[in-house]
C-alpha cells in the first residue's frame, strides 16, 4: 500500500474540493489551472516523477504523488472531494485506464462529480460516424502502439464502458484532436461523432481543460459523453452562422 503522505497542504475552507487526477500532464496542468481560476481547493494527483511540474502553482494546491492508476493513491486523492476530473491515459498493456477509472468510481464520495477525458473513438450509443482516416488510425495505429506495449486503445474502452454502465454523475468529455495556442473560449459539443459541427476536428488544449471544469456545474452533462470541438474552428462558425438542431 502507497503510504506516501502528501506534498503542499493547501488551504482547507469551504470552497468546492476537486482532485485532477493526472494532474501533471499538459492536460491537466490546464485544468489545474482553470479550477484555480475559478475558485475551487484543488488536490493533484501524479506519478511522484512528476510532482516537479506542479511547482508553478506553489502552495496553492495539495499535491498526491503516486501511480494514477493506484486505489490507494486515488482514495487518498478524492477523500472530501467533491468532484473529480480524471484524464484517462491507455499507457501501456496493463489496463492502466481501466484501473483508474475503476478507482475513480469505487473511490469518490456519493453524489461526487465525476468527468473523464477521452478520445472520439470512444463511442457510447455506436451511433458515431467517423471519418476514414479516423478509423484507419484506429484500426492500424492501435494495434501497432499494443504490440510495443505503449498504449492499449481497447483498454480505454473498456474504462469508459465500466463509466457508462455506472450510476454516478458522469460525464466522458470526448476529444478532437488537440493543438496547443491560447483560449478560443468554451468548446461547442455534439452527442455524436459525425455531426457537421465536429467537422474541423480541432480542439485547443486549453479549451478542452476549461471544458472539463465547466462541466463541474452544467447538470446537462450529467451522463451525457459530448464530443468537443473548438468553437473558433470553421464547422463550429459555420453552426452559429446557420443552427441545426443538435444530434
Amino acid at each position: 500500500m502507497d503510504t506516501t503522505p502528501a506534498r503542499n497542504d493547501g488551504p482547507s475552507s469551504a470552497k468546492p474540493r476537486v482532485c485532477i487526477i493526472g494532474a501533471s500532464g499538459k492536460l491537466g496542468r490546464y485544468m489545474v489551472r482553470h479550477a484555480l481560476d475559478r475558485g475551487y481547493d484543488v488536490v493533484a494527483v501524479c506519478r511522484e516523477a512528476s510532482v516537479g511540474k506542479l511547482d508553478v502553482f506553489g502552495d496553492q494546491i495539495t499535491i498526491v504523488p503516486g501511480q494514477t492508476d493506484s486505489r490507494p493513491v486515488i482514495k487518498r486523492g478524492v477523500d472530501g472531494c467533491d468532484s473529480v476530473l480524471t484524464v484517462l491515459v491507455p499507457r501501456g498493456v496493463d489496463r492502466y485506464s481501466t484501473r483508474t477509472a475503476q478507482a475513480v468510481l469505487d473511490s469518490a464520495k456519493p453524489g461526487a462529480r465525476l468527468i473523464f477525458s477521452c478520445g472520439w473513438h470512444i463511442t457510447r450509443d455506436g451511433l458515431d460516424t467517423y471519418s476514414w482516416k479516423l478509423r484507419a488510425l484506429v484500426k492500424i495505429a492501435g494495434p501497432v502502439a499494443k504490440l510495443v506495449r505503449f498504449a492499449d486503445l481497447d483498454d480505454q474502452v473498456e474504462a469508459c464502458r465500466r463509466v457508462f454502465a455506472s450510476d454516478t454523475r458522469w460525464t466522458v468529455v470526448r476529444g478532437s484532436d488537440l493543438e496547443e495556442g491560447d483560449s478560443e473560449g468554451l468548446p461547442v459539443w455534439s452527442r455524436h461523432v459525425g455531426d457537421p459541427i465536429l467537422r474541423s476536428n480541432t480542439t485547443r488544449r486549453i479549451d478542452f481543460a476549461q471544458f472539463m471544469v465547466e462541466a463541474l456545474r452544467n447538470d446537462e452533462l450529467i451522463q451525457e459523453a459530448p464530443a468537443i470541438v473548438g468553437c473558433r474552428t470553421p464547422s463550429a462558425l459555420a453552426h452559429a452562422a446557420a443552427p441545426t438542431a443538435r444530434s
